[in-house]
């Protein structure tokens, strides 16, 4: 089973940046990964995803520019570098795991760490 840490979440200004983590218990060379988030009140939307290595990536629209993903696959983890902040990006972050295209599409994940918050004050 594979598992999946997040961390490097916390309270930040609008227009600060904070650098996600997602570690994962074993080699994650073969597996997509992907951002997610869940706001208060709201559904679970897609952030962000690589592929297994790190050759390309997706954005929603609303982090297009300022969220960058990247991965080491040495170190087993996955890093979403989110600057320019606002308030609108206050969410608790997941990544996941899936073999295969590294989509935006959260039922196509299997393995899912516990969420890391993130909030933006304005």
């Amino acid at each position: 089973q594979l598992q999946l840490v997040e961390s490097g979440g916390g309270l930040v200004q609008a227009g600060g940046s904070l650098r996600l983590s997602c570690t994962a218990s074993r080699f994650t060379g073969g597996y997509a990964i992907g951002w997610f988030r869940q706001a208060p009140g709201k559904e679970r939307e897609g952030v962000s995803s690589i592929n297994s290595s790190g050759g390309s990536t997706n954005y929603a629209d609303s982090v297009k520019g300022r969220f960058t993903i990247s991965r080491d696959n040495k170190k087993n983890t996955v890093y979403l570098q989110m600057n320019s902040l606002k308030p609108e990006d206050t969410a608790t972050y997941y990544c996941a795991a899936k073999f295969g295209v590294a989509t935006m599409i959260q039922t196509s994940y299997p393995y899912w760490g516990q969420g890391t918050q993130v909030t933006v004050s304005s």
